[in-house]
């Protein structure tokens, strides 16, 4: 039966390793970003998508439509994340998270809830463990990943009679592209590996559908970096 996966932030890191190892596992997927990417595949539709604006969303799910009626897969990945003292960052810098890592998931679920399947659509959302743990230096992040799970805390409850799974990851750093803009002090030598996230990440959609992770938190062997 063939099952279809819709990602956000598909362009690149994270988001791209995901969508290659969804695509090997059989999934149509269906990638939102902005940027696009190179990647090619004739079960991958790039989609253009600014997960902040309404119009945009909704515009991506009538692309989705058009090639499928149900979702069995939503992987919500798309964010940003800046490092600085609250007192050196902008309102713009902090409405800027907001947008995208709490109203971009949002607007994901909105527009989505018409294409869930009854006891079998599966959301899996990459909240970081900034969403469990405060970390200085990033107050706008923490902000807005702490309200995105605020958020599907209380959609899974509202969800709660279409019997579907949601998961929350909860990874530590991830040693990505990302950290090359923010200029981190950091070890990356104590971040996960791409490689190391993907392990627990397909441990997760592999697992039996009668099995649930509400919620998984895990991170390098030298613990929580600060």
């Amino acid at each position: 039966m063939e099952r279809s996966a819709i990602i956000t932030g598909s362009s690149s890191g994270l988001g791209l390793e995901i969508t290659k190892f969804l695509i090997e596992s059989g999934y149509t997927v269906f990638g939102g970003s902005r940027s696009g990417t190179e990647y090619e595949h004739e079960n991958f539709y790039d989609v253009e998508l600014d997960i902040t604006s309404e119009e945009s969303v909704a515009e991506f799910f009538e692309t989705v439509r058009e090639f499928t009626p149900t979702i069995n897969l939503a992987i919500n990945n798309a964010g940003i994340c800046e490092m600085a003292p609250l007192s050196e960052t902008t309102l713009e810098q902090f409405e800027s998270h907001l947008a995208t890592n709490t109203v971009g998931p949002f607007l994901l679920f909105k527009h989505l809830e018409s294409f869930l399947i009854q006891n079998e659509t599966h959301i899996i959302s990459i909240l970081s463990t900034a969403a469990q743990y405060g970390y200085p230096n990033v107050s706008a992040y923490n902000a807005s990943k702490f309200g995105q799970l605020g958020m599907i805390s209380s959609l899974k409850k509202e969800w709660k009679d279409y019997k579907i799974r949601f998961t929350n990851l909860f990874p530590g750093a991830i040693d990505t592209p990302l950290w090359d803009k923010v200029g981190t002090k950091f070890s990356r030598d104590k971040m996960l590996k791409i490689n190391e996230f993907m392990s627990v990440f397909g441990f997760v959609v592999n697992a039996p559908s009668t099995i649930q992770f509400p919620e998984l938190t895990f991170l390098h062997r030298e613990g929580f970096l600060e």
